[in-house]
């Protein structure tokens, strides 16, 4: 069974439901489809129905709820709850009204309200529009600074010596540019639950670096030293150390020689890397050089689960998308 196979798996056996907010996209229609005839998760489809079955004739979308965002019998608690959550910046039920046209922040609204517990978007929309709803009305999970993501890297069918998991994971590489000390190690704290809730695997989290335990002198080495401080005064059972090159954190050999006595050093399979310029450059790096699957980036950070798409994604990666959003509500 793939990696893949086993996070789908473990999503179907939590009977989770996830809504889907671009009813007009076929292949958001075609991935309903599919995430309901593998039991990945019951699907709520947003969009006209009549228009969506005109539109995908082929596709059977029994065991699919399909709500349409303009007719919903929820419009009117949905706008009064919206309003509340927005009074301070001068919400008007007019204004609710407009916003609620738009299927995420109606799909926003469902997931506020408990009506599912988690949300897919973006396959026609940018991230921004995927984000905004999210961060206006989801929020930050208590405690955490700011909003993240990570992406899974999954090993070539060959195999690699350096990935004894069959995967390793990679933060932050699609949202934020620049952190903050406290916000990286949010990140990393974030991150490592992740893994183990998504990948199952046991995280060892290196805190990367272009300097390895001070070899050298930089604000930007300051910065993830003060973040990996941070990091192990919030969470200080979770196997975390830094600041790592990635050799050290990855070879043991190198990783002794760096940072002796490190319990991470040479064999971390989390890598939070200092910035998004450096995370998004090193995925990239492993997926087009290194034959590793990219899988995300997923968003973390939210009180809810909540997940944004590649605007290239294809049926088959929205399927995924659903089913790490359903393993997410254990976070």
């Amino acid at each position: 069974m793939t990696v893949l196979e086993q996070i789908k798996s473990k999503a179907a056996s939590l009977d989770k439901t996830v809504v889907l907010c671009e009813g007009e996209d076929s292949r958001v229609v075609k991935a309903a489809e599919m995430a309901t005839k593998e039991g990945v998760a019951r699907i709520v489809l947003l969009g006209d129905p009549v228009k969506i079955k005109t539109d995908n004739p082929d596709v059977n979308l029994d065991g699919v709820e399909i709500v349409n965002p303009l007719t919903s019998e929820k419009l009117t608690s949905y706008n009064a709850k919206l309003c509340e959550l927005r009074a301070s910046k001068g919400m008007t039920p007019e204004q609710a009204a407009e916003l609620l046209k738009d299927g995420t922040y109606f799909g926003a609204m469902m997931l506020k309200a408990g009506d599912v517990d988690g949300l897919v978007s973006g396959a026609c929309h940018s991230t921004a529009n995927t984000l905004r709803p999210g961060l206006q009305i989801i929020k930050t999970a208590p405690g955490v600074s700011a909003v993240s993501s990570f992406n899974l890297m999954i090993c070539p069918p060959e195999g690699n010596k350096y990935c004894p998991d069959g995967l390793v994971v990679f933060a932050d590489c699609g949202l934020n540019p620049t952190y903050t000390a406290e916000g990286l190690a949010d990140c990393a704290i974030a991150t490592a639950k992740s893994a183990q809730a998504i990948a199952g695997i046991e995280p060892k989290v290196a805190m990367l670096s272009f300097s390895s335990k001070g070899s050298a002198k930089h604000d930007n080495v300051t910065l993830v030293q003060d973040a990996t401080r941070i990091a192990k005064e919030k969470a200080p059972d979770l196997k975390l150390d830094g600041e790592l090159q990635f050799d050290a954190a990855i070879v043991p050999s190198v990783g002794e020689m760096k940072a002796k006595g490190s319990d991470v050093a040479g064999h971390a399979n989390v890598f939070i890397f200092p910035d998004l310029q450096a995370g998004n450059i090193g995925y990239k790096i492993a997926e087009r050089l290194g034959g590793f699957m990219a899988v995300g980036p997923i968003c973390q950070g939210f009180a809810k689960p909540l997940n944004d798409l590649s605007r290239g994604c294809k049926a088959e990666d929205i399927v995924g998308a659903i089913a790490i959003t359903v393993l997410q509500t254990q976070l």
